[in-house]
C-alpha cells in the first residue's frame, strides 16, 4: 500500500455558471481518518463520485492505493467500502436478497461480521425494500457497505436519515474501526461524529478547498483553556500576578498543557480565590460557520 491511500491532486469538473470543483487537493495516509466538511452544493459528493470512479475529471488525477480512479475503479472497488449520501436500494427484492446479492459480489464467504453488524445497527433486514423507511434503508446501505470489513471507506453523510441513538452507535463503530487502522474519508455536516473521528478536516466552499487541518492541533488537545472569575478585582489582580493568563475586565484566561493540569489544580488554583471556573472547548461548528460569513481562506496547520 502506498503512504498516501488516496491522493487528490487538481481536481477540477467544471458544471459550468460556478458550479463544481476547482483544483481540489488532499491526502489521506494509510489509517487516517478525513473530515470534509461543507453544506449541500459545495462539492464533497462531487469529489467522492470521482473516488469511486464515477466522473471523468475535467483535469487533475485522482488516485487510491495508487491506482487511478478513472482507469482503474474496477482494481479500487476490491479494497473500498462506500456509503452514499442518497440511497437507491434495488425494488421489489427482500433486505436478505440485497444482502446475499451484495456478499457475492464481495467475495464473502461466512456471515459472522455480517451478524456483527445487524446486531450492532439493529436490522431486521427481512422486509421488502420498496417498503422500508429511510432509516431502515440507510441501515441496510450502511450494512452492506462494510460487511467485506473493507481497508477503505468511503462514507457520504453516512448518518443522514439514523435517528440520534443510531447516530452515536455509528460514531462509536466509527471510533473503532479508526482503532483497526481503517483509512476513512467522512463526508458530513454532523460535526460531534467530525470531532470524535477525525485527524485531518478539510473544509470546501463553493468548490474550493477553503481550509485543510490538523484536527488535533486545531482542537489544541494538547492543552486546556479556562475562564477564572473573582469576587473582587483585588482578588483578580493577585491571581493575575501568580499566573500566565490574560487578563479581561472581570475575568482571567488561564491556558494549562494537558501534563500540567494536576499541578494547575493542586497547587495554584487553590490559593488564587476563583469563585467561578468555565473550560472553553474548541468549537467546530463556529470555526465551520466562520468560513461562510466571511472570505476568510485557512491554508492550514
Amino acid at each position: 500500500m502506498t503512504e498516501d491511500t488516496i491522493k487528490i491532486e487538481n481536481l477540477t469538473k467544471d458544471f459550468g455558471h460556478g458550479r463544481g470543483i476547482f483544483n481540489v487537493n488532499f491526502k489521506i495516509k494509510a489509517g487516517e481518518v478525513f473530515g470534509f466538511l461543507g453544506p449541500n452544493g459545495a462539492g464533497k459528493t462531487t469529489t467522492i463520485r470521482h473516488l469511486m470512479g464515477f466522473t471523468k475529471p475535467d483535469k487533475g488525477t485522482v488516485k487510491v492505493m495508487g491506482f487511478d480512479a478513472t482507469t482503474q475503479y474496477d482494481k479500487i472497488m476490491r479494497h473500498v467500502g462506500y456509503l452514499p449520501g442518497e440511497i437507491a436500494l434495488p425494488e421489489g427484492i427482500s433486505g436478505w436478497a440485497f444482502i446475499r446479492m451484495m456478499q457475492q459480489m464481495r467475495g464473502v464467504k461466512d456471515d459472522h461480521y455480517l451478524n456483527e453488524l445487524l446486531a450492532l445497527f439493529d436490522l431486521d433486514p427481512s422486509g421488502n425494500t420498496k417498503r422500508m423507511s429511510l432509516g431502515t434503508k440507510r441501515k441496510l446501505a450502511v450494512v452492506t457497505a462494510f460487511l467485506s470489513d473493507p481497508e477503505i471507506l468511503i462514507l457520504d453523510e453516512p448518518t443522514s436519515g439514523l435517528d440520534p441513538a443510531l447516530q452515536d452507535k455509528f460514531v462509536q463503530f466509527m471510533v473503532r474501526e479508526k482503532k483497526r487502522h481503517k483509512t476513512i474519508l467522512l463526508s458530513s455536516h454532523i460535526f460531534p461524529e467530525v470531532e470524535a473521528t477525525c485527524d485531518r478536516i478539510a473544509i470546501i466552499k463553493e468548490g474550493h478547498i477553503v481550509s485543510n487541518v490538523n484536527a488535533n492541533k486545531l482542537q489544541n488537545k494538547g492543552e486546556k483553556i479556562f475562564e477564572l472569575y473573582f469576587a473582587n478585582q483585588a482578588d483578580l489582580a493577585a491571581a493575575a500576578a501568580v499566573l500566565t493568563v490574560t487578563r479581561k475586565k472581570h475575568s482571567l484566561i488561564v491556558k494549562v498543557k494537558t501534563e500540567d493540569l494536576c499541578q494547575f489544580f493542586n497547587y495554584q488554583l487553590p490559593y488564587c480565590h476563583v469563585t467561578k471556573l468555565v473550560e472553553h472547548k474548541f468549537d467546530l461548528e463556529q470555526y465551520f460557520l466562520d468560513f461562510y460569513r466571511t472570505d476568510k481562506v485557512f491554508k492550514g496547520i
